[in-house]
């Protein structure tokens, strides 16, 4: 029987993870990149020590990964949860850190939806939740969902609507293809979908979650709050009816062309120029980009 060679690294990777677990002290994971767009295809890596698990059982623990798009091929920590201040970032009334690392700011539009990244075979929308004050000229802005079509999938996140904040509430909602999944709460407890390219995983027990698309992003992310010292600070007026739960998300991408479009898309093109303007610390983007609805409604907001 021949072997193609996905599956031929598949199997050696198992039987080398096997002998490093059975053969040392160490009992680090072992990390490849099963494309061959990778520069790192057909090799192994060790988990470093201070991260020495894919899948830590502590929520609050650094986990392994490798970027195998880099030529560097190394294995290295990163946070379990979404750093606002990482790569690929989009948090609070949206603040971006591109892919080129710079920070700005997104004007969007409450209810309308935004594309965030655009790619052959890749789609990002983003749902704006938000409130305009009297006498303010634009709306606040908070990211409230996330729509996503790849391949033959089309899969939806959603941050539920609460009066008041509830850590012992989660507030997440998911459909794929048009059916509402049930992720059942609790550290790592995971969904996969029948062909194995989408996975969907909680990186604590409520409220924060990985979503896994096979070899070409990885999406980490919380639902919180707009806090009461949110509110102060920014001069909000938000109500008391609507606390304006909303997502705080990290992007890792895989493999995107360089004529990728969208709010954030667009930052990882090679010849991307940031549209900062001498002088001003953070770049503010207006609120083009809107795009058709492809998010699913599941709490009828």
């Amino acid at each position: 029987m021949k072997l193609s060679s996905g599956k031929c690294f598949a199997l050696l990777l198992f039987f080398v993870a096997g002998a490093i677990e059975m053969g040392g002290a160490s009992a680090q994971d072992i990390m490849g990149c099963p494309s061959n767009r990778s520069p790192c295809f057909w090799r192994l890596f060790p988990c470093p020590a201070e991260c020495p698990a894919i899948q830590p059982k502590n929520p609050k623990a650094k986990r392994c990964t490798i970027d195998c798009d880099s030529p560097i091929c190394q294995t290295v920590c990163i946070s379990p949860k979404p750093s606002c201040n990482g790569i690929g970032s989009g948090c609070g009334d949206p603040r971006f850190v591109g892919g080129d690392g710079v920070v700005f700011y997104f004007h969007g539009r409450k209810g309308e939806h935004f594309s965030l990244v655009s790619d052959p075979g890749l789609q990002i929308n983003a749902r704006f939740a938000g409130l305009r004050p009297a006498g303010r000229t634009r709306d606040f802005t908070w990211i409230q969902a996330l729509g996503v079509t790849f391949g033959s999938h089309a899969f939806t996140i959603e941050a539920t609507r609460a009066a008041q904040w509830d850590d012992a509430v989660d507030h997440l909602n998911f459909t794929c293809d048009g059916d509402l999944l049930q992720v059942p709460e609790g550290h790592l407890s995971s969904w996969k979908s029948y062909d194995g390219k989408l996975m969907v995983e909680r990186i604590g027990s409520r409220n924060s979650v990985r979503i896994t698309l096979k070899e070409m992003a990885e999406v980490s992310l919380n639902v919180v709050p707009v806090t009461k010292e949110d509110d102060r600070i920014h001069h909000y007026q938000i109500r008391s009816d609507d606390c304006f739960v909303h997502l705080e998300v990290q992007f890792r991408f895989f493999g995107l062309s360089p004529d990728v479009e969208g709010v954030l898309g667009r930052t990882y093109r090679p010849d991307y120029k940031n549209a900062a303007k001498l002088g001003v610390a953070i770049a503010v983007v207006g609120g083009g980009g809107r795009v058709q609805n492809i998010i699913t409604p599941v709490t009828g907001l």
